[in-house]
């Protein structure tokens, strides 16, 4: 591609150097960087990429996106603009030929949801025989093709080459999760959504935005960003719902299961298998449990309704689709015991998931609750978590979740904090993550029901830097079966 014509996208403060000049690739990391790259300073949280300019050059790039500039070098051209990620995004796009012209995109985000929303939406319409592309959490596909993922939604660079490699293997809708730091950090400029799907907003990722409104206003701005020509799907139940629309020019319309709406849902009975919704005015028995469940449903019916005008079946390719990886999944043990294995990391979604269980339990069996809270993140949460937890559980487990660089036994003690005295009695600590799902399945009487909460699909623990194997899944069949030996 010409650099001039990213130039004249990005209409720079100004250019130094030769602007017509072929660019065979674009990267934000320097040790990326190779022959004729265009790289990009990005400002970071933990580095400045305007101190790696210099290894970028010497790797190869000959074209520099940033801010400022000190030493300009010969045979180099630098493009100064006033947002180095936004314009990152918008050349990106361009270099990959701009995939979201020819994909239908829509993007979820929210708090809790967003994995569960973007993956049924990509099954819906996978089943109703289109190819699709997914970017999510727990992994990124293209088809039947899957691809690992780091984040819950990649850098600038590498999402345009995931989008364009999905128009390029035929896909006609992509389904991907929008994080608030993915949207803060411009990592989703440039893109061109058909529509935006809001679930909730509860306590999380403090730790990165510091205040909840700077949290509210990252959630906001991808709505305020969207095109008059795209649609926008929120949940009207939820307090901030309705502050996503106040300033989008695109397309308004609500889903809802306490007040009217566009979409409106309704739960007529449950077990642990799945629930009977009225959804839309229609019956139907899904796989999924839990009102939280019953919102992500609603969305995705609402989202699938806009994209085919509804003119496709949803209803029976919807009934059969089936639960996402590590949320709520339920695995049965020795003599009638369950174990729910559910990613719930934040207070919100812990309190969702038990009250699920605890509506459906039978009045003889109790919850035992395993919970842990993740280091390096949101640390205000962790008392809430405790409080939670011991509150609506029969018993509950403190454990370690990926501690990262905190000493485990400190983050307990914070989730301890929370625990309300005649609460405390419930309390066991077992730092030991595989101890703890062990000791809950001893304590587990016929009947009980076991939640082994925080990592989900995750097959790892991270401690001080290393990602060790641990599957909650694996672990508790394991037990379970040596059990029933």
């Amino acid at each position: 591609m010409n650099l001039q014509h990213i130039i004249n996208r990005l209409k720079p403060v100004t250019v130094i150097g030769q602007s017509d000049a072929a660019i065979n690739g674009v990267c934000i990391d320097s040790r990326k960087a190779e022959k004729g790259f265009l790289y990009a300073a990005m400002p970071g949280t933990h580095a400045d990429g305007h101190d790696f300019i210099d290894k970028a050059i010497d790797n190869g790039a000959t074209a520099i996106l940033a801010k400022s500039i000190n030493n300009p070098k010969d045979g180099i051209t630098y493009i100064l603009v006033n947002d180095v990620a936004e314009s990152m995004g918008i050349a990106c796009h361009l270099f990959y030929g701009e995939p979201t012209k020819t994909l239908k995109l829509v993007g979820t985000t929210g708090t809790n949801g967003k994995t569960t929303v973007s993956t049924l939406l990509f099954e819906l319409f996978t089943a109703m025989g289109h190819r699709c592309g997914l970017v999510s959490t727990v992994e990124n596909r293209i088809g039947t093709e899957i691809i690992p993922s780091t984040h819950t939604t990649p850098d600038t660079a590498g999402l345009n080459a995931l989008l364009a490699k999905m128009v390029e293997e035929g896909c006609e809708y992509c389904f991907m999760e929008c994080s608030s730091h993915a949207i803060h950090q411009r990592r989703i400029a440039g893109l061109e959504f058909t529509g935006a799907v809001f679930t909730n907003l509860t306590h999380d990722h403090l730790d990165y935005h510091k205040t909840f409104d700077n949290y509210l206003k990252a959630k906001k701005q991808f709505f305020d960003e969207l095109p008059s020509g795209a649609w926008a799907l929120t949940n009207k139940d939820d307090r901030n719902g309705m502050i996503m629309l106040q300033n989008t020019k695109a397309a308004r319309y609500t889903y809802a299961m306490k007040s009217g709406a566009d979409f409106t849902v309704k739960i007529l009975e449950s077990d642990f298998q799945g629930m009977q919704l009225k959804l839309d005015g229609k019956e139907a028995w899904v796989n999924l449990v839990g009102a939280f469940n019953a919102y992500n449903l609603a969305a995705v019916y609402g989202a699938a309704f806009l994209l085919t005008a509804g003119e496709e079946d949803i209803m029976l390719p919807l009934t059969k689709a089936g639960r996402v990886n590590g949320r709520f999944e339920a695995i049965n043990g020795p003599e009638r015991v369950t174990a729910i294995v559910d990613y719930a990391h934040t207070p919100d979604a812990l309190e969702n998931v038990i009250k699920t269980i605890n509506d459906i339990r039978g009045n003889h069996a109790q919850l035992i609750t395993v919970v842990g809270c993740g280091g390096n993140r949101d640390a205000a949460k962790r008392p809430e978590m405790g409080k939670i937890a011991a509150r609506l559980s029969s018993k509950v487990i403190f454990t370690s979740d990926n501690p990262r660089d905190e000493d485990p036994e400190t983050i307990i003690q914070q989730m301890e904090e929370g625990v309300e005295g005649q609460y405390f009695k419930k309390l066991l600590k077992i730092t030991d993550r595989k101890e703890a799902i062990r000791t809950a399945a001893m304590l587990a009487a016929p009947g009980d029901v076991i939640l082994i909460a925080g990592k989900g699909h995750e097959t790892y623990q991270e401690i001080k830097g290393v990602k060790h194997p641990f599957d909650d899944k694996a672990i508790v069949r394991s037990i379970f079966n040596q059990n029933n030996g």
